[in-house]
């Protein structure tokens, strides 16, 4: 492991401190375009930008695309949105290829093909570093941000996973509060059950969704242990098989032994599992709170829904939490228009910005003014904050190959076609490659 990839990621330490201060705050293909259009505006010829994020950015980029252009009329910017796996594979393919949008997606950290790190690192994300945003990043948070010093992503916030849940079908059901341990969680489900409610919608058949059960059990099981597990991985004193790890991926199959999911997960869409949760077919999905808006729209009522976080402990001292920065944006480093793409990200690095962003997609935005506001959704998750959260799992790993093995292999899992030793197996061969 070189020096690089492991100063390209964030500290446990360092993670835990920054939310504890959040915590008490809150007391699709597209080529670059050269700027030569028929387009004018007030006779001056109009810049034209493209940009491909994912679909939970839809919103706040809309919103503030429409702002832009009444700050710069002379900007003409284009959004589009395609699934978190098309991007993956396409825009990534585009970017080796040299005709990328001018802004598209990034993920923070490490581990998927279009993080922050992997794309920095083959020279294909502008340098961010000389805007006035890119001070005020917390400490904790700029292994997500920063390789070598140098700031290539822009993002508003941090977001948790945890259970998204409706409020009617939990009254239904006769379940007054939600759990706080493993047990109680289980309880809660077969009650859900017998009731004739589905405990928990997984849509597995898209692929990224198969994370987030894992994502949000190995806090407890692995960190709340072992902090320093991550370091410890980096450095070959530990694996995936030897970890809680394990015991994660047995409770997630617990979860469907005992019929707690919906029917075929690995043939539901996501977009199948906002719809059962939003109409109290069933009564939870385990999602990212930057989601929830989603799940809020194909409701009957926005206030039908809310979140928790899910007990991967049987002890709730023992509780901990995912918590990371939100999939932001970057400007391609070979585009036709990088200072202008450079300086609509300056434009959203306004805390105004920063504030409308993590509003839109229920996150804790990334820095904080008298008019900033949290989610109250997302309230419960605060008390966690301080001591009893990590960084999202693969914003450590040292390469892209680690995530989609996950992904395949909870499928496998799903459909009865592996093992969790299997399943391990093949993680911690990904891991090291």
């Amino acid at each position: 492991m070189t020096d690089l990839l492991h100063d390209a990621r964030v500290s446990r330490g360092q993670f835990l401190r920054l939310m504890g201060g959040l915590a008490a705050a809150a007391a699709a293909t597209a080529c670059s375009t050269r700027p030569e259009t028929t387009a004018t505006t007030g006779g001056q010829a109009a810049t034209e930008l493209k940009f491909i994020g994912v679909a939970d950015q839809k919103a706040p980029m809309d919103a503030l695309i429409a702002a832009y252009q009444k700050v710069k009329p002379a900007v003409r910017l284009t959004a589009s949105y395609a699934p978190t796996d098309q991007v993956q594979t396409s825009v990534r393919t585009q970017l080796g290829a040299g005709n990328a949008p001018d802004l598209h997606v990034v993920y923070p950290g490490n581990g998927s093909a279009m993080s922050m790190s992997q794309i920095a690192k083959a020279g294909l994300l502008a340098d961010l570093s000389a805007q006035a945003w890119t001070p005020t990043i917390p400490e904790g948070f700029k292994p997500a941000f920063q390789l070598d010093g140098k700031t290539y992503i822009y993002s508003a916030g941090s977001s948790v996973i945890g259970a998204i849940y409706n409020k009617k079908a939990f009254e239904k059901a006769g379940v007054d509060a939600p759990p706080t341990t493993w047990s109680e969680f289980l309880a809660v489900c077969d009650k859900l059950k017998k009731a004739g409610i589905v405990p928990i919608a997984l849509g597995a058949q898209t692929p990224w969704v198969t994370q987030l059960i894992t994502y949000a059990l190995v806090p407890s099981t692995v960190y709340a242990k072992d902090p320093s597990f991550d370091d410890k991985q980096l450095a070959g004193q530990t694996s995936f098989a030897q970890s809680g790890w394990r015991q994660a991926m047995e409770m997630y199959l617990e979860l469907q032994k005992r019929g707690f999911f919906n029917d075929k997960p690995n043939g539901t869409t996501f977009e199948q599992q906002t719809s059962m949760v939003a109409t109290g077919k069933a009564a939870m999905a385990v999602q990212v709170s930057a989601v929830l808006p989603d799940f809020r729209k194909a409701a009957s009522s926005p206030d039908d829904l809310s979140m928790f976080p899910v007990p991967g402990a049987d002890d709730a001292a023992s509780v901990w939490i995912p918590a990371g920065v939100v999939v932001g944006l970057g400007a391609g480093a070979k585009g036709g228009n990088v200072e202008e793409a450079k300086a609509f990200i300056d434009f959203l690095g306004r805390q105004e910005n920063i504030n409308a962003w993590a509003k839109a997609i229920a996150a804790i935005p990334l820095t904080q003014d008298a008019s900033s506001s949290i989610d109250p959704a997302v309230q419960s998750f605060l008390p966690f904050a301080k001591d009893r959260a990590v960084p999202f799992m693969d914003q450590r790993w040292p390469n892209a190959e680690v995530q989609p093995v996950h992904f395949a292999v909870i499928q496998e899992l799903l459909a009865g076609k592996s093992t969790v030793d299997d399943a391990l197996k093949k993680m911690d061969e990904a891991y090291r490659k």
